[in-house]
């Protein structure tokens, strides 16, 4: 098996969501990979300074880098590193998680060719990407889904008396928090007991912005913070209907969980999620940024059992082909050719 350098933001113990690279990293090192891990650096500086001497120290002494590639600021670590390795004649893979990277194929093609064009290939976790880059002339791009261990998701058979919504994501502008509290906000007009729980952590200021706002509106909303994805799962037993409020998206692990749960998953209605959930059949699409039509959803899947249950059992289907013991050939096959 190959040793593999693993480029992201392995921040976890610092106080961010479990990102990524700790799942697929020790799923990889489970079959047999020798993985290497960069970087659990805070400061971003510090972390691209670590991520870049890591791959220049072990340049001799792996034989792959698996590079996270994100479409904000993270993007420029990706190239950078990408360039490093090209450099030192590594072979790379960027694993394309940003939801708004077609927004970067456009903005910086130049950038995007030195990046995606001499990797040894590029992963895609939803078929929205694998797309959208073959659109721009990328063929190097396979579809390999993001995954999750089944056997950790216990389903639930929730009761349906109030809306008890779920909210998992960090805290940032591009994911819209803010929606959330407006959806809570209106709701509370048709289910005087809803209630609302938004887990994760602040991101980019955000979450003192959503906060206020929720002061503002005299809501009581339940913020727990950073959870332990154990945490947040056992959590989720009190909660029966998850929303995804963001205005870009890829295939975000955390409605993947939702869907494993048992939870009816709501979202908006951009990049990959129509890849991931077929409305009315494994989830409810809706607009983006309109909490009128959000709260609609929830009344609709509140007051339709037939419906509800349909599509609670469609998506829980669905997300068993993401099990690891399905994907894991996929990148076996990926990392070895």
């Amino acid at each position: 098996m190959k040793k593999i350098l693993y480029v992201g933001n392995n921040l976890q113990i610092k106080g961010a969501n479990t990102s990524y690279i700790a799942v697929l990293g020790g799923l990889l090192g489970a079959e047999g990979y020798d993985i290497n891990y960069t970087s659990k650096i805070k400061n971003k500086y510090l972390r691209l300074f670590d991520m870049m001497s890591s791959v220049i120290a072990k340049s001799q002494r792996v034989d792959l880098v698996l590079i996270d590639t994100y479409s904000t600021q993270n993007f420029y670590y990706a190239y950078i590193i990408s360039q490093i390795c090209r450099l030192f004649h590594l072979q790379y893979v960027p694993i394309l998680h940003g939801g708004n990277l077609p927004y970067r194929l456009k903005a910086h093609p130049k950038l995007c060719s030195q990046l995606f064009k001499h990797s040894k290939t590029n992963v895609a976790p939803s078929m929205y990407l694998k797309t959208v880059f073959e659109r721009y002339g990328y063929q190097n791009v396979v579809h390999i889904p993001n995954t999750i261990q089944i056997k950790h998701y216990r389903f639930s058979n929730n009761t349906y008396d109030t809306p008890r919504l779920l909210w998992v994501r960090s805290f940032a502008e591009i994911y819209n928090p803010k929606l959330a509290i407006r959806v809570y906000k209106s709701l509370n007009q048709i289910y005087p007991n809803a209630r609302l729980c938004m887990v994760g952590p602040d991101s980019d200021g955000t979450l003192q912005e959503v906060k206020q706002l929720a002061r503002t509106l005299n809501l009581k909303v339940n913020f727990t913070g950073k959870l332990s994805k154990s945490q947040w799962i056992e959590l989720s037993r009190e909660y029966n209907i998850f929303i995804n409020t963001t205005n870009f998206d890829n295939t975000p692990v955390s409605v993947i969980e939702a869907m494993a749960l048992g939870l009816p998953v709501i979202s908006t209605n951009v990049g990959g999620m129509p890849y991931l959930i077929k409305h009315n059949h494994s989830g409810i699409l809706v607009t983006p940024n309109n909490a009128d039509a959000m709260v609609a959803a929830i009344d609709h899947i509140m007051k339709n059992t037939e419906l509800r249950s349909s599509i609670i059992g469609n998506a829980r289907q669905q997300v068993e082909q993401f099990d690891w013991i399905h994907i894991k050939q996929q990148w076996i096959a990926t990392l070895e050719r």
